[in-house]
């Protein structure tokens, strides 16, 4: 399957941030787009509202201008951070009364964000969902219609 640059370089930077312990909801710099953008935190003046799809002034200009942010624009950018937030269990937008899963680092809420994510880059640059293992139990005539290649360690 083909992928757009942007796409490899954001689940590459997803896949890193998840398995070094370097992914948190609550931290701007290492949620899922904070991951994306290199742990910077620029892309929250985007937004009012973290968890928000509404730009500000900030947003808009930028979303006007054509700007991408690693290829990226400010209303996906948004979109891929509400996603994760959601998938994660808070309540958006984000705020200190809002619902919030009790431990919002355990890696099972952080894979549920990250396989959110990852659908959603998919669905952004039309390619079949890179987690969907759906196919690998689909039969045809009782038997599998897709196989596994199998690897002895040793």
């Amino acid at each position: 399957m083909k992928t757009s640059k942007r796409l490899e370089q954001a689940l590459i930077k997803l896949y890193n941030a998840y398995h070094n312990n370097k992914l948190n909801p609550e931290d701007c710099t290492a949620c899922a787009v904070g991951n994306i953008l290199d742990n910077l935190d620029s892309w929250k003046h985007l937004s009012n509202e973290h968890g928000s799809l509404q730009l500000n002034y900030v947003g808009s200009v930028h979303q006007n201008l054509g700007r991408k942010f690693n290829g990226y624009s400010p209303l996906e950018i948004l979109q891929i951070e509400k996603v994760f937030l959601d998938a994660c269990g808070f309540k958006t937008p984000l705020c200190h009364y809002n619902k919030r899963p009790q431990n919002p680092t355990s890696k099972k809420v952080l894979f549920n964000g990250l396989c959110a994510v990852v659908e959603l880059l998919c669905k952004f640059d039309n390619v079949s969902n890179v987690m969907d293992y759906s196919r690998l139990f689909e039969c045809e005539n009782n038997e599998p219609k897709y196989h596994l290649k199998t690897f002895l360690m040793s």
